[in-house]
C-alpha cells in the first residue's frame, strides 16, 4: 500500500507512483484510486495520517499517461480509507472519508487550472452510498444507521429520508445497512439488517420510489448477506457465487 501501479491488459508496468514516504503501518489504511471518465486523469486518496506519514489525508490528481502528479489537496480528515464516486456528467468526484467511530466525511472536487478544487460538504455524520444514473442526486446512509437520505446534486439538500420505522422495524432492534443504490433511475434499493432472536444476522433489501420515497416492497437480490448487493443503475445488479466470482442479475421486478 505504498505506490500506484498502472498496468497494461498483459499485466506489464507501465508506471508507478510512490506513496512516500513509505508507510510500515501495515493495517489500518487503505488507499484509493478512480479513474476518470475520459480516462486521462487518475485520482488518488492517500490515508496519511492513519499510515503514519506525520501528516493529514491527502487527494491527489495523477496524469493517466505518466503517474505525474498534476495536483494535490491536503484533507482536514484522519481517515482509514475512502469511497470514491464519478460524476460523469460534470467530470466532477465524490469522495467518502471514513474515520471510524468519529464518522465520515464527504468531499466534492473538480481538476482546474489552478489545481482541485475541493468542496467539503456539512456533515460528519452522512456515508456516501451511490450517485443516480442522470447524476441529479446521491444516496448516503447516516453513520449511525438510523436512516438513508437523498440529496440533490450538487448541494446536498435533503429531497426525502427514510428511517428504520418508515420499513416498518423498530429502530432498538434493526438498523439502515451501509449498502443499497439505485437499481435503475426510478428505483432505489436500501437495506435494513440487525439480528433474529437467537442472534443471527438478518436483513431485507426493499425497493424505493427514487423520486417520491415511497416504499414498493421487498427486493430478493439473491445476496448472501446485507453487503453482497452492487446495483449497477441500468436494471441490474452484481452479487458473488461460494466461490467469491460475480454473478450479474437483472429482474422484471427492476
Amino acid at each position: 500500500m505504498n505506490a500506484v501501479v498502472c498496468v497494461t491488459t498483459d499485466g506489464t508496468e507501465r508506471w508507478r507512483s510512490s506513496l512516500a514516504p513509505e508507510s510500515v503501518r501495515r493495517h489500518g489504511h487503505h488507499p484509493g484510486c478512480l479513474l476518470s471518465p475520459d480516462e486521462a486523469v487518475v485520482w488518488v486518496y492517500r490515508p496519511d495520517a492513519m499510515a503514519g506519514r506525520d501528516r493529514s489525508d491527502q487527494w491527489v490528481a495523477l496524469d493517466a499517461a505518466t503517474g505525474t502528479v498534476i495536483a494535490q489537496a491536503d484533507l482536514d480528515t484522519v481517515g482509514h480509507s475512502g469511497i470514491q464516486l464519478l460524476h460523469e456528467p460534470s467530470g466532477q468526484v465524490l469522495l467518502d472519508v471514513g474515520e471510524g467511530q468519529d464518522g465520515s466525511v464527504i468531499y466534492r472536487a473538480s481538476l482546474t487550472d489552478a489545481g482541485i478544487d475541493l468542496f467539503t460538504y456539512p456533515w460528519d455524520d452522512r456515508c456516501l452510498i451511490d450517485l443516480s444514473p442522470d447524476g441529479s442526486r446521491f444516496m448516503t446512509v447516516d453513520h449511525t444507521q438510523g436512516d438513508a437520505a437523498i440529496h440533490a446534486y450538487p448541494e446536498g439538500d435533503v429531497v426525502f429520508s427514510l428511517s428504520v420505522e418508515d420499513f416498518g422495524h423498530d429502530p432498538e432492534e434493526r438498523y439502515v445497512e451501509w449498502s443499497g443504490g439505485y437499481l435503475n433511475p426510478d428505483t432505489l434499493i436500501v437495506t435494513v439488517a440487525g439480528e433474529t432472536d437467537d442472534e443471527q444476522e438478518w436483513f431485507r433489501n426493499y425497493r424505493v420510489d427514487a423520486h417520491s420515497g415511497r416504499i414498493r416492497g421487498e427486493f430478493d437480490a439473491h445476496a448472501s448477506d446485507a453487503y453482497d448487493l452492487r446495483p449497477l443503475g441500468d436494471g441490474t445488479w452484481l452479487t458473488t457465487d461460494p466461490s467469491g466470482h460475480p454473478i450479474r442479475w437483472t429482474s422484471t421486478e427492476a
